[in-house]
């Protein structure tokens, strides 16, 4: 497998793809710019996946019962160190939203409880704070970030008085879902534990995009996926915590029940642990394809497709590129920003087999852009003028 070469200026890496589309199972002809909603698996990790199945399948019992908890342990010890902390601080969990759920179900959190959250934060876990003020009685507070923003000092700014009024918890994003921007998480953890305020960092597309390093960045609890930028089989996260943390547990109490986190998680009955056995050979993967190279290498994609697309459509993006990484979400003129629009753009797209994410936000509507390994600057003609013509459609009503 190619290593790139890091990135500088207009690099000619950009051109080409590292990994081409046939080294994955997208439909032929798609162009698909939606890697941070759903990573494609590369096929030679479908490959790593099938054979722990067969594994399993050829003594179920024997594999599950004998093997299985020593083969999770095995698996978060590479994972642990590639994200900045130690295997007894990690555990594997099957996505971010299920490794936040765990922790706010550890919490005593109860009526009055103010929990802070961001407008840029993701939809899932904004339900989840409802769906616990309905239950538990806490107060979710959601602060108002700037859209477009400019610089970090803003969104410090911003979160620093309700920090000042105090809360229970505060829940952040390392990199925002809707609008593609990276948060100074320990600045801004710094700033919560200078009052007592416990942070959880959902880091969902934080691996295998930035270089993260969870220990420095200090907060109480951080969870992050293994199957956006890594490229891992669906359905692999983990849930780090702190030693001054409370410790979560499982929501499904079984058989590893008193053996303390994050042993706990590896035993909560029957389940297809083939994709967390698939994470070592992921972090290879991601290692041979270049690693931090790769990782610069989407990042000048990322920057370098936004540009085109803005210039071609007068447009800008939420963030300026020093607080982007291989995402951006760029404004489209001419659309009101509702949820009927988004789907309509998505849908018209799809009639030019182009994959990315349309998304109302702050009374505009904005496309979001990710890129990968199989992508390439020139795809983004083609996804220019897609997105000239699908707009130009629903402007003028044509069916």
């Amino acid at each position: 497998m190619p290593h790139v070469p890091p990135i500088t200026g207009s690099d000619p890496s950009l051109d080409a793809p590292v990994a081409p589309y046939d080294h994955w199972s997208l439909a032929p002809g798609l162009i698909y710019l939606n890697h941070g909603a759903f990573c494609p698996v590369p096929r030679a990790l479908q490959q790593v996946q099938d054979r722990w199945r067969q594994r399993i399948e050829s003594n179920p019992a024997r594999f599950i019962m004998e093997e299985l908890f020593d083969h999770l342990a095995d698996a978060a010890q590479p994972l642990a160190a590639f994200v900045g902390t130690s295997a007894d601080r990690l555990a594997l969990v099957e996505n971010a939203s299920s490794g936040i759920a765990t922790v706010l179900a550890g919490l005593d959190l109860g009526p009055g409880d103010r929990v802070l959250t961001t407008s840029h934060g993701y939809g899932a876990v904004r339900n989840q704070l409802t769906e616990l003020a309905r239950r538990r009685g806490i107060q979710p507070v959601e602060v108002a970030l700037p859209c477009p923003v400019s610089d970090p000092i803003q969104i410090l700014e911003a979160l620093r008085p309700e920090l000042d009024t105090g809360a229970a918890l505060l829940i952040v994003d390392h990199v925002t879902s809707p609008t593609s921007t990276i948060l100074p998480v320990a600045e801004i953890v710094a700033l919560a534990r200078d009052r007592g305020i416990p942070v959880l960092v959902d880091g969902s597309h934080a691996p295998g995009m930035l270089e993260l390093d969870v220990d420095a960045i200090g907060a109480e609890w951080y969870v992050g996926n293994c199957h956006k930028w890594l490229c891992n089989p669906r359905g692999t996260a983990f849930l780090a915590c702190a030693d001054q943390a409370v410790q979560p547990r499982p929501q499904v109490i079984s058989h590893a029940h008193g053996q303390g986190f994050p042993a706990e998680f590896r035993k909560i009955g029957s389940r297809d642990a083939s994709a967390w056995l698939s994470v070592p050979d992921a972090l290879d993967w991601h290692e041979r394809m270049g690693g931090a190279a790769l990782r610069a290498r989407n990042t000048g994609l990322a920057a370098a497709a936004a540009d085109r697309i803005c210039e071609a459509l007068g447009s800008a993006c939420t963030a300026p590129k020093s607080m982007r990484g291989a995402m951006a979400t760029i404004r489209m003129p001419g659309l009101p920003g509702t949820r009927e629009a988004a789907s309509a753009l998505y849908r018209r797209l799809w009639d030019h087999e182009v994959e990315l994410l349309c998304v109302p936000f702050a009374d505009a509507l904005w496309v979001r852009i990710s890129t990968h390994a199989y992508n390439s600057l020139p795809e983004i003609d083609a996804v220019i003028a897609a997105l000239q013509a699908a707009s130009g459609d629903l402007q003028t009503g044509a069916t």
